[in-house]
Order: structure tokens, then sequence, then C-alpha cells
């Protein structure tokens, strides 16, 4: 820290020669201070001066009742986190500002925090906050865009920003930053977007630079628009729209700037073809169509589709949801998996990132298309990544029911898509903590173990790093936009439906979805879900191991239909036990090993038997060993 501090002052007197010697305002104290104790380390955030001459920020510490001065962040973040704390840790601190020509402030009230056992709002607020810096203190400096990733410099990405301008609305909402400050930010954003950004026939680059708004190629071919990029950047903007609903001129500017940018993608230009309901990807003044590259799902394009349509200036057709989207015979699945269905979607439920990005903004909720729910379906995928990772067939270490998720991230041999048919033992924390709003119960539960289990290889100033590999004993030092938006947006649809209430207000999106056909489904969310589960039991069977045969028993306090089913290490079903409506009660059933769905006698393993009550689900594991 000392070091540090001399070429902060060497620092200060370097660039005291490009101000006037006879400045002595000093910059404001600032404001809204505050401290945050957790189980490994403490937070110390305040909101950012905006003085133009301002250098940075000096931290005072409190020691046997005397004030010390302690260290100096540079202006560019307005936090400081104190890690790797034993529990019971307490910290006095008080904050100042000093600008260019030396000049401080009075120091800030002081403000105390002591490490603790966590609640899981606690869990939830620590997450978020963290990773809300990453699109606030370390966006671009010129921009304000989100950097592709933590080093990419210049580099900023149109997908990622819009997931970050989300995430900046929860910081908002939250009080990490003021209401003003955020709104000053997003008009920063528009006006760079409107102003200097390179765009092609309306719609943005992947990459582009964070100071010139050049595009960046991705690829050799895509240096033009990418408009699924474009579809998650104004998918995170009409929710801004909605969010700065003041008369203000900054909050009048806002919503103007982000009609404009909205209203000028030509989405129906990119289907390349006039009568075509596909819409293609990519398009490049310099190569044309050459990445021929359709946006057909399932993936992570829904959003694509329904903002091409809901689009009030260059629509497609609402029938290119149906023969352009999901024209393609793998589109529906109804398959199950660990006793999940799966309606739309490939095999196991792909990657996460799937269910995510798509539903950042557009709520599943209260609706259903002609194939299915899709907050039903997203929430089964997610289960079966949960049911995949405690089967664990490929012996991974680490993998169990609090340490799941697979997706795109980071990992040892570079950058790869993760999921149950391509898993090298990777977990990324994106994943299980962006699937809140799907399994609340579950990922918190992730959450705290990552944080309890992982802390020091997988904890940083943004929060969760990208991915760890605990086979290998390997931990990401990433950071990617693409993974950190959605974990902060989709905490926050879980905690108040923040995004999801804002995006869906746009006047454009109702209409759209009655044009696709989207009616009402009695199927809300999670919470139709949450009854008393109290008198709810599956019990483990008996023996366990066993060979060949097992008892399984179980109590419902209600009458309901039932169903118990076994499965396999792979999540095939092998046989199935009950399936038929009962009363209320405790009953018991032998399974048989050797009489099986297969009419084969069945290996030695692992295997999972699963009881289904109405909305009740619960899966436990026995071992068959001969």
């Amino acid at each position: 820290m000392k070091n540090y501090f001399v070429l902060f002052l060497l620092y200060l007197m370097i660039n005291n020669l490009s101000y006037s010697q006879s400045d002595t305002t000093a910059p404001i104290t600032p404001r809204n201070v505050q401290a945050f104790g957790y189980e490994r380390h403490i937070d110390f955030v305040w909101w950012d001066n905006e003085e133009p001459d301002l250098a940075g920020y000096k931290i005072y510490r409190k020691i046997n009742n005397q004030w010390y001065y302690w260290t100096t962040v540079p202006k560019e973040k307005s936090y400081l986190m104190l890690s790797n704390l034993g529990m019971n840790y307490t910290l006095t601190l008080k904050v100042s500002a000093i600008d260019l020509s030396g000049n401080e402030s009075a120091l800030s009230d002081s403000v105390v925090a002591t490490t603790h056992i966590m609640s899981d709002e606690e869990f939830l607020d620590m997450t978020q906050r963290a990773t809300f810096r990453y699109f606030w203190d370390y966006a671009h400096p010129v921009s304000g865009l989100a950097r592709e990733r933590l080093g990419s410099g210049e580099t900023v990405t149109i997908g990622g920003s819009g997931f970050g301008v989300m995430a900046l609305l929860v910081g908002a909402e939250r009080g990490f930053k003021s209401r003003d400050l955020v709104a000053k930010r997003i008009l920063k954003i528009l006006n760079f977007l409107v102003n200097q950004a390179d765009r092609f026939h309306g719609a943005f680059p992947h990459w582009m630079n964070g100071s010139t708004g050049q595009v960046i190629p991705f690829s050799q071919y895509d240096d033009g628009g990418d408009l699924v990029e474009t579809a998650f950047l104004i998918q995170g903007l009409l929710a801004a729209r909605q969010y700065f609903d003041g008369q203000d001129s900054a909050e009048t500017q806002i919503r103007n700037l982000i009609t404009q940018i909205w209203q000028q993608v030509e989405w129906n230009w990119y289907r390349r073809y006039s009568a075509s309901n596909i819409l293609y990807w990519h398009w490049s003044p310099n190569y044309g169509w050459q990445m021929n590259h359709q946006i057909l799902g399932p993936n992570e394009c829904m959003i694509v589709y329904l903002l091409a349509i809901a689009s009030p200036t260059y629509p497609m057709p609402a029938s290119s949801f149906r023969y352009g989207w999901a024209s393609q015979p793998y589109y529906v699945n109804g398959r199950t998996f660990y006793g999940y269905k799966i309606y739309v979607g490939w095999d196991y439920g792909g990657p996460l990132f799937f269910s995510h990005y798509s539903f950042l903004g557009f709520d599943p909720r209260n609706k259903k298309d002609m194939f299915c729910n899709y907050f039903v379906n997203n929430r089964n995928i997610t289960l079966i990544h949960k049911a995949y990772c405690t089967a664990n067939p490929n012996g991974w270490t680490g993998y169990n029911e609090n340490c799941w998720g697979l997706t795109a991230s980071d990992d040892p041999t570079g950058y790869r898509v993760h999921e149950p048919t391509n898993d090298n033992g990777t977990i990324s924390p994106t994943a299980a903590l962006s699937s809140m709003p799907y399994t609340p119960n579950e990922s918190i539960e992730v959450l705290k173990h990552f944080y309890r289990n992982y802390y020091t290889g997988l904890w940083g100033e943004y929060g969760f790093k990208d991915a760890f590999n605990p086979t290998q004993n390997w931990f990401a030092n990433s950071y990617l936009a693409i993974d950190q938006g959605p974990i902060i947006v989709m905490i926050e649809n879980h905690r108040s439906g923040l995004l999801w209430n804002k995006f869906m207000a746009n006047p454009e999106i109702q209409p759209m979805l009655d044009a696709i056909g989207f009616v009402p489904d009695s199927t809300t969310s999670i919470e139709d879900e949450n009854i008393d589960l109290t008198d709810f039991e599956l019990y483990q069977n008996y023996p366990n191991p066993f060979n060949p045969t097992t008892k399984i028993s179980w109590q419902s306090p209600v009458s309901s239909w039932q169903t118990l089913k076994v499965y396999d290490i792979l999540g095939r079903e092998v046989a199935t036990l009950v399936d038929e409506y009962k009363e209320a009660g405790r009953y018991e059933i032998e399974f048989n090993s050797v009489e099986t769905r297969r009419d084969v006698s069945l290996p030695s393993s692992i295997y999972f038997y699963q009881l289904r009550l109405g909305n009740f689900t619960e899966t436990k594991k026995m071992i068959l060993m001969k």
C-alpha cells in the first residue's frame, strides 16, 4: 500500500502541471457511504464523485479509537473490497475524495461492518452488488458500454452491453448508485450508440471499439451487423425505456434515444430473401451474406424473432415465429430426462444460457404458445442439469446437488460450450445463479456452496469468476459480460420481477404475443408450487445398497395422482413402480432390479427413484451392488 501511495503522489504531481496552481477547491465529500460485512469479506462502498479533476479516494481506518490513513483508491472505482477475513472481524472506515491539485474533501461519516453468518437475502444482495461493479466500475470509460471480458481493453460487446443496461437498472433500483447517476450513464451509452457506433441496416456489430465506435471483427467475415447481439441490446434498452419514466430532461432524452435506436433496426432486411420467414444472423458490407448463418431454434435467440415481429418500423410477419424460428423438426423434443420433460430443446436441454439470454426481459410466466409454457420448459431443463451433475456419470470431482450448472464459459482448454452431452468437469457459476427464477431454492444453495467452499479461487471484486474445474484444480481469473449480466438480472427477476415487468410493459410487446398465438396459461411461476411440503416425505430405500430387491416408502397428506419411477445414472427410465391416483396416506412398494421396464436384470450401479405427487417432486439415490 505504501508503494502504491508513492506512485499515486507522483501521478498527482505530474497531472498538477495541467491544472491551475491556484485551485484550492476541494471535492465534495463522498455520498451514501456504506459498509457490508459478509462471511469472508467486507465491502466498503460509496457513490461516485463527479468532479472533472477527481483523482481518487483516500480510505481511513479506525484503530484503538484513532483514525489512520490506510490506502488510496483510483477514481475509476467507488468501492474497496477487503477479502479473506475471519468470522466476527470488524472494520470502522471513512473515505475522502481528492483532486488532481491535491485538495482533499472532508471525511465522510464513519461506517462499521462485521463479518457474520449471512441470510439468503444477504447472499443475493452481496452477489448483485459485486456483479454490478463489472458494468459500472469496469465499463469502458468513453462509451460506457460493457467490456467484452476482463482485460479486453478497447473491445466492448453489444449483447453484453444489453445485459449491462439491465444490470444498471438493478443498481438504480437497489440503491447501488443513485437514479440520477445511472440515468447519466445510460445517456452516455445512448449518445455513443447514436452518434459514434457503426451500424449496418440498423444493426450493431458483435464487437466494437469503445472509444471510436468502429466495428472490431468477431471473425474474418463477421465485420458487419450481428442481429442476435443487436436483439440482446434492444431487449435491455426497451426495459430501460420503461424504467426511466420521469418527465425531466435526462429521462425524456433516454426514452427518445432508445425509441430512435429501436425503430432504426431493419429486422426484415435481415431475412435476406423478401419472402423468407427465416432471419439471418450476420451481414457484412465487405462480404455480404458470406456467413450464411440462419437463426433457427432451439437456442438462445428467441428474442430476435419476438423483437422482429414487434418492430413498429421494419417488422417480420408473425408467421416467421412458427415457420422460421420454430420451423425445424428438432425444435420439439418431448423426451424425459431424470424425470423432467423437455418440451422444446435439445436432449438434456443444451447449455443453460439457452434458458437465460432471451428471458432476461421477456417474461415466460403466465403464457404458452403452441409448443409449451417456456417457464416450465426452462425450469425442467435447469432441473435436468442439477440431476445430471448430482448423478455425475463421468465421476468429476466436486459435482453434487449443490454444485451444478453447465453453460458456455472459459475452461482449462480455452472457451467451450458445456452441457451434459459435452462435459469436461467445468462448472460455470452463471449457469445455476442465472436460473434463480426457475429454481430459487436449488440456486440459492449453489450460491452459498460456491461462496463458502470455493471462496479463495472463485470470488473476486466483480463477484463469482467465470468458471472452475475442481477435477483439475483450475479456477478462471476471468469475467465475461455475457456471463456476469444474466446473474444480476435473473436474480432480480426472481426477487422483484423488475426487468420482466419493465420489458413486458412496452406497448409493442403484447400485440406481438397475440399475433404469434401466445395465450394465458395457469402455470405462472415457481410460486405456484410453494405450498407447505412439510408432510410430504419420500424415505430412503431399505436396504441400501441392495441386491436384488429393496423397499421404497413415502407419505402424502393429500389425495393426488402419484408416480414413482426409477432412472439409471444417464437419466433413462428403467422402471415405473406407481402411476395412479392414490388417497392420502403412507405407502411402501418393493423394487426388484430383475423385473424392470426393459425386462432385463439391471447391472450394479447407482440408480435414482423419483416420486411425484401433484406439484411435489423428490428424487433419492440408491445403489444396486451385486
